[in-house]
């Protein structure tokens, strides 16, 4: 007797993208990246001494603890000023945050509505910041947001929020409860290898942009490439 045809085994199949992940700056906000650019877009000038190796590691120990939600505001400016040695005030040092962020990339909210059209697939935010620029992708009484493209982001979340920062894997774990979606579920855009390594570590899906090229279009590319645009 004939044993009967066993059908061929098919391949698992692959998990899908059920969320797509952005960092905020660098991929939808360009920013400036030293003192001296903030100082530039500020209007501020370059004093002498501004890049003394144990101020720049005070001012990132600061940074550190501004992004985690570990000090307030006006505590965060004075301690820089303090850490400058007085080379420049608190009142200089919030203008010169305030100028950190310098503007939407082009193109990148056009991608982010046609992505909100995908069935079956969730947006969301996942970036190192702090309070006070925060507050600037969010609508306020007597005026528009700034930035307003995060709000097009269903889940939104920041270390200053969450307590953690990236790369440290604590961030992505708590993205993960706050969301539900986890490992290769997420697709995460970061313009930093640093923090798509410690994403893919967590078995997230990642895409490293390059902050100087157009994001737009290397986010679009990605997203068809991995199947979510067609």
């Amino acid at each position: 007797m004939t044993a009967p045809t066993q059908p061929p085994t098919q391949p698992p199949t692959a998990t899908p993208i059920r969320c797509v992940c952005f960092d905020w700056g660098g991929v939808i906000l360009a920013h400036c990246r030293s003192w001296g650019e903030a100082c530039a877009a500020a209007g501020l000038p370059l004093r002498e001494g501004w890049d003394a190796p144990e101020r720049v590691t005070k001012r990132r120990a600061l940074n550190a603890r501004f992004q985690r939600g570990q000090i307030e505001p006006d505590a965060f400016f004075a301690a820089i000023e303090a850490a400058n040695d007085g080379l420049y005030t608190a009142l200089e040092t919030r203008t010169l945050h305030d100028a950190w962020l310098t503007g939407e990339y082009p193109g990148i909210a056009e991608v982010i509505r046609r992505l909100a059209l995908v069935p079956d697939v969730e947006t969301a935010l996942l970036s190192n910041t702090n309070s006070e620029h925060w507050l600037r992708h969010i609508a306020a009484e007597g005026r528009d947001a700034d930035f307003p493209t995060v709000a097009l982001l269903k889940h939104r979340h920041a270390s200053h929020l969450l307590g953690a920062a990236k790369p440290d894997e604590a961030i992505y774990r708590a993205f993960e409860r706050e969301t539900g979606f986890r490992g290769p579920e997420v697709l995460f855009f970061d313009d930093l290898t640093e923090n798509i390594a410690a994403a893919e570590r967590c078995g997230w899906r990642g895409a490293l942009i390059d902050h100087t090229g157009d994001t737009a279009r290397q986010v679009e590319s990605a997203l068809t490439s991995r199947g979510v645009f067609r």
